[in-house]
This record gives structure tokens, sequence and C-alpha cells, in this order.
């Protein structure tokens, strides 16, 4: 069981903004910027590309809702969109703030925010879907 399928089961915690029967989406608790939210199926598949079309779609199609809550609630010129896989093998959709190309760079030092921080990132993205 990934770290992904045990936030899906409430045996951790997340800072969670949105939520669906097959979908979730909480913010990053390493971010690149503040309002880093990963996009998940709560079905736990490993690689993206091995999600049935169905899941892949609806799972695109959550982020696009998550990502105009973040926009609203995040200055910011884009939402940035990154599918990487490597971290946690469980499909997810990096939902990223940014300014600069550069805002996407995963080999930049991660922020680190208070327990506090985070609740009220996510309380305000929360407010704005």
């Amino acid at each position: 069981m990934t770290i992904f399928s045990k936030i899906v089961a409430g045996e951790i915690p997340a800072y969670k903004v949105a939520e669906t029967i097959d979908f979730l989406a909480f913010l990053d608790i390493s971010p690149l910027a503040e309002g880093h939210v990963l996009a998940i199926p709560k079905k736990e598949v490993d690689y993206i590309f091995d999600l049935d079309d169905e899941t892949y779609v609806g799972l695109h199609v959550f982020a696009k809702i998550v990502a105009k809550g973040i926009a609203k609630a995040i200055p910011c010129k884009r939402i940035g969109v990154a599918v990487i896989g490597l971290e946690v093998p469980h499909a997810h959709i990096h939902l990223i703030p940014m300014n600069r190309v550069s805002d996407l760079d995963f080999s930049r030092p991660k922020l680190s925010f208070t327990p506090e921080q985070l609740e009220a990132t996510a309380e305000k993205i929360r407010k704005a879907l």
C-alpha cells in the first residue's frame, strides 16, 4: 500500500483541497511553491499510463477543476502541470502555481511550511473551488 493509498484510507493525515468518489487532491508537503497540489486517483495504480481510460480522463478533468481553484487562491501566472511518477508508485499529477519556467524545476530545494501555513493554504484553495 502506497503512502497515497494510506492518505485515501485516512491512515495518514493530509491537507485535502478537493475530493470526489474517485479522486483526491491534497497539498504536497514538500512543495516547489505555495499551493503545490497533488491530484490522485483513489484507486492505486503505479503508472499514470496504466490507468484505464475512464480513470485517466477523469483524473485530468478533476485536476483541471482543482487547478482553477488554485489559480484563484494563489497569485501566479499559470498552474504548471507535471507527471513525474518516480517518487511514489501511485499515479499522480502535480499542480504547481508558477510565474516562470524554473518554478517547475524538481531539482530545486523544496519549500517548508508550518502545519498552520499548510492548513491556511488548503483552506484558501477549498474556498476558491
